[in-house]
């Protein structure tokens, strides 16, 4: 990927297995298009838990990155189709989703929007939006803006919104 692409404005989505992603993900892409940006795909792993075998937990985290890369390297057709430039990858190890968002905008001033989806289960918005909602948008000392789309958006809608 070409530098110019790692400078534009990035569109951060939280990559998991939600149905909610997709809405957030193809919102991400098509602000990105429509205005010149680029998204970047944050997947977390949490920390394996095996703290008396070190070789077993450092398998088991070998395997959880790999099976990252393989469900962003899915994401990455998508992406492409929709802006035109492959995606920027991040993986991260953190206890919480919350925990590696902060470290991640806190590292990379290019971040300008968090896009989430609201969830689809009907109980609430969902865990990361509501603590958001209830502790801030500081992450690492900077203040981010979040766009929070529906979660069951079709994607007539989101190309009407986006």
């Amino acid at each position: 990927m070409t530098d110019a692409a790692y400078s534009r404005r990035k569109f951060l989505v939280v990559a998991d297995d939600t149905p909610e992603f997709t809405a957030a993900l193809k919102y991400a892409c098509r602000r990105a298009r429509s205005t010149g940006g680029h998204v970047a795909l944050l997947k977390v792993i949490s920390p394996a838990e095996f703290e008396h075998w070190s070789g077993v937990r450092e398998e088991i985290e070998r395997q959880e990155r790999e099976e990252a890369e393989v469900l962003l390297q899915s994401l990455a057709g998508q992406v492409v189709a929709e802006t035109g430039l492959p995606p920027e990858f991040i993986i991260k190890h953190a206890d919480s989703v919350r925990t590696a968002l902060k470290a991640v905008v806190a590292a990379d001033p290019s971040i300008k929007i968090l896009i989430l989806a609201t969830s689809t289960a009907g109980r609430g918005p969902g865990p990361l939006i509501a603590a958001i909602a209830k502790e801030g948008v500081g992450f690492g000392g900077r203040k981010l803006p979040v766009t929070v789309v529906p979660g069951d958006l079709t994607d007539e809608e989101i190309d009407a919104l986006a």
